[in-house]
């Protein structure tokens, strides 16, 4: 039956009219220099989660193609999180740097406006509508220093890549269409259910094209050339966005298709992710170990935790998936934090993102490298952080699925990955203060705010996560 119902795009709908309100408050700006356009965007993202708690439990659909169901409720929640704090930390950011600030707010929050709808989507063609709305809005964030050739070359390099991958996904749509007659998972899983791989390989075919352009999104090897070089071109609280929100909507889209409507053919599909997982994680730890830019050093560190959350996918138990939607929220937190401190040590014409910068950090920002070390314990999954339960309930997951081997390689590359954090830990605690790093008279209040509120989430989510660990059961309780 068609639903006409708004019910289910009312957060998006929030976003997207906070998204035009900052774009119209520009207008009037020139005679107020002052005016807290990003708040606007605040207000929006906070009516989004409050809408988001008020359709819970409801299954609430728009039309057929936009569910609003917990999976979806969870995803928007992280997502509207992941928003708040990438306009706190930008708050500084934007002024310092004489970014366009209502383009720079209107770009962040249209881009979410795509990231909210790929997580709702229950129509293959609107997954790819709101990946083409959000990467349209993040070519032009990681760009948006104009004066920088890095940040030109990593927008360039990114759009080309994305467009090729976009193609991608496009043709494994039409491939879909073609052998089901319809774009909607709930109906290509049904007519899945029906279809044997011998009887018609080409949903291989359909299958293997799709699971390219998500693996683009979500950086897993051998999709990722694009994201040290982006991740390192773009503004730093712009890379903490990339890496946060654009997989955590992509990951809630890769998980919907490939264990709702895909499921039938999981004996398939599951080993090729399988490597996916595997290389991605070596990969990314091996070569995030010699790096010694900050940035790039988390690029790789962001592409090896795609790998850990492909290993909640491959064992497709009730525990992996409700250990997809916990890990994607605390790795948006800490990601997103470690960033962010990046952002707020920089400066207007130096971005101090390499290793040597953070030496003695300690005895000039003890603060900040507190809450710096923190976050890096937290991606390293050491206890009692937010990391450390996520890696956990991962790695239980394939354990419980009879995946001992990946389980294995996830615990060793994890282990590994520990040495690359430390290290920064070690250089700004153990090491007289560098030369090279030119700390801010003061760091921004707005994302001292941010960071604090990071950390505590971080922790709280570590010593007593059975609450969002209960919510994320409940989530995927509704779909799967």
């Amino acid at each position: 039956m068609f639903d006409s119902s708004l019910d289910a795009v009312v957060p998006m709908l929030c976003v997207a009219l906070a998204a035009l309100a900052v774009t119209g408050a520009e207008a009037f700006r020139a005679h107020d220099e002052n005016m807290p356009v990003g708040g606007l965007g605040i207000v929006g993202l906070t009516g989004a989660a409050v809408s988001s708690v008020l359709l819970w439990n409801r299954n609430a659909t728009s039309f057929g193609v936009i569910v609003a169901d917990n999976f979806g409720l969870f995803v928007t929640v992280v997502l509207v999180i992941v928003g708040v704090l990438t306009i706190m930390f930008s708050s500084p950011v934007v002024r310092r740097d004489g970014l366009p600030k209502g383009e720079y707010y209107a770009l962040v929050l249209f881009a979410l406006v795509g990231m909210i709808m790929m997580a709702t989507a229950n129509d293959l063609l609107v997954v790819f509508i709101a990946l083409e709305i959000l990467s349209l809005a993040v070519y032009v964030l990681t760009g948006i220093r104009r004066d920088d050739p890095r940040a030109t070359e990593a927008a360039f390099k990114y759009f080309l890549l994305g467009a090729f991958s976009s193609a991608f996904f496009l043709y494994g749509i039409a491939f879909t269409y073609g052998l089901s007659g319809s774009t909607r998972l709930d109906r290509i899983g049904v007519y899945l259910a029906a279809q044997s791989m011998s009887d018609n390989p080409l949903i291989l075919v359909a299958i293997g094209l799709l699971l390219v352009g998500f693996a683009f999104k979500i950086s897993a090897v051998p999709f990722h050339m694009w994201t040290p070089d982006a991740y390192q071109g773009a503004p730093a609280v712009v890379t903490g966005f990339m890496s946060t929100g654009v997989k955590a909507a992509a990951f809630a889209a890769f998980t919907r298709v490939f264990l709702s409507a895909l499921e039938p053919f999981s004996a398939d599909w599951a080993p090729i992710v399988w490597l996916l997982a595997a290389a991605t994680m070596i990969l990314g730890t091996v070569v995030g170990v010699a790096q010694t830019n900050l940035k790039r050093m988390l690029a790789y560190s962001s592409i090896a935790h795609g790998g850990y959350l492909l290993v909640g996918l491959v064992a497709a138990n009730q525990v992996g998936k409700a250990a997809i939607l916990f890990y994607l929220l605390a790795y948006a937190v800490t990601n997103l934090a470690a960033f962010g401190v990046i952002a707020l040590l920089g400066a207007r014409d130096d971005a101090n993102d390499e290793l040597r910068d953070y030496t003695g950090l300690w005895h000039t920002r003890p603060a900040v490298a507190a809450l710096m070390t923190v976050c890096l314990l937290s991606l390293g999954g050491l206890p009692p952080t937010a990391g450390f339960i996520g890696k956990w309930y991962v790695f239980s997951a394939a354990v419980s699925a009879g995946y001992y081997g990946l389980a294995i390689i996830g615990v060793l590359t994890s282990v590994v990955s520990v040495f690359f954090y430390l290290r920064v830990v070690v250089m700004m605690y153990m090491a007289d203060r560098g030369p090279a790093l030119a700390v801010p008279a003061r760091v921004s209040g707005v994302g001292m705010a941010a960071l604090v509120a990071s950390i505590v989430v971080i922790f709280y989510l570590g010593i007593l996560p059975t609450l969002a660990l209960d919510l994320a059961a409940a989530s995927i309780a509704t779909i799967f």
